[in-house]
């Protein structure tokens, strides 16, 4: 019997290594000479860096750099194993976790550390790079990120523009002459789970905007920015970011990714399970068990589980998942390839206590799941 187990990290309790280890656990209680692949995933989001590090036998680095709103922060990146690529979470460098509630401001905050950060991995060798996009304080659409590559953006005057998204508004010119080769020709692909535009009423500013600080009044401020940001890039880069899907994440970060580095938007999920190498694990496999902290209706939207089950479903696999809690809408995911799932929490207890005792409850919980299963097999067998 061949069970892959595909855990992502259980929030504040567990990682995803961790947690498959101990999924390993529970099904050799039952089926001792099962064979067991161990594939930790994520989604892109909370948990992708350590997970792609410990997956790849890569390493955690740091850099000390520019925060959000200019103060230096220690910021870590992943050296992947495969020794080329880099992950890098911008939400490290550029986050709005980074804040104290009467910090925020997206008038200025910049994304100029993120663009520290992959200069840094440039300068180590790097040339392939998964950015995760998740949780900024900023809104000016990557323009810090390009000035920390060498791009300049330039108002009528010919002034560099300061930090920030409120200045894209004086935007007159994108000089694209000193940005760093390396970075244009390097590949990178954005972790990116949302489908904003850059603009408009679903877009950056309107949506993401106020909590990261912004009044109404300020929404329309920064909005207006954006899109004289996107008419010049149109105009001096040639890429058309307004309308595109994803565009909008992070401030615009994704829609400036994708005009300074050529970088591709995608779901975290895939990027992950792609770097896993989680369709060839699959082939030949009986079973696979998945799980992450909570499964509810939110779990469908191309979370970790989901695209497994969803690689799973592809090759007729059957799928169980274990979660430290079922909350509502958990049922939405027996239409996605997950066939089954249970709570890990066995009796009442309070949320550290199911924290500290995670490794634990996922070990009992697996292997009562694999008794059901031989169960049912002799049941309906």
């Amino acid at each position: 019997m061949k069970v892959v187990i595909a855990p992502q990290s259980f929030k504040g309790s567990i990682s995803a290594l961790d947690a498959a280890k101990a999924m390993e656990e529970g099904v050799r209680r039952v089926v001792s000479d099962a064979e067991t692949v161990l594939v930790p995933v994520a989604d892109g989001g909370d948990g992708t860096l350590e997970t792609l590090v410990e997956a790849t036998n890569g390493e955690i680095r740091s850099a000390t750099v520019t925060g959000p709103i200019g103060k230096p922060v220690m910021a870590e990146w992943g050296a992947l194993g495969d020794g080329e690529t880099a992950m890098i979470e911008m939400a490290r460098t550029s986050g709005l976790a980074l804040l104290t509630l009467d910090e925020r401001d997206p008038l200025r905050a910049t994304t100029f550390g993120l663009g520290e950060v992959i200069r840094e991995a440039l300068d180590a060798g790097f040339r392939s790079f998964i950015v995760g996009i998740g949780g900024s304080a900023t809104n000016d659409a990557g323009a810090g990120m390009a000035q920390a590559l060498g791009a300049r953006l330039l108002n009528e005057e010919g002034t560099d523009l300061p930090p920030g998204g409120a200045a894209l508004a004086d935007l007159h010119r994108i000089d694209t002459s000193g940005l760093d080769g390396r970075a244009t020709e390097a590949q990178f692909s954005v972790a990116c789970d949302v489908s904003n535009p850059l603009t408009g009423p679903e877009g950056a500013s309107a949506v993401y905007g106020p909590q990261k600080g912004a009044t109404p009044e300020l929404v329309e401020q920064l909005d207006a920015a954006l899109r004289n940001f996107a008419g010049v890039v149109e105009r001096d880069i040639g890429t058309s970011i307004n309308d595109v899907r994803g565009s909008g994440a992070a401030g615009g970060l994704g829609g400036g990714i994708m005009a300074f580095l050529d970088g591709s938007l995608r779901a975290g999920v895939d990027i992950v399970l792609d770097q896993v190498g989680l369709d060839d694990k699959l082939e030949g496999a009986d079973l696979v068990i998945t799980g992450e902290g909570q499964l509810d209706f939110q779990t469908v939207y191309s979370k970790a589980p989901i695209g497994v089950a969803w690689r799973a479903r592809e090759r007729d696999i059957p799928v169980v998942a274990v979660s430290g809690s079922l909350g509502q809408g958990f049922e939405d995911v027996h239409a996605e390839g997950i066939h089954a799932v249970a709570s890990i929490v066995c009796a009442p207890m309070s949320l550290e206590e199911a924290s500290t005792r995670g490794g634990e409850l996922i070990a009992d919980a697996v292997a009562e799941a694999m008794r059901f299963m031989q169960v049912g097999g002799k049941v309906f067998g």
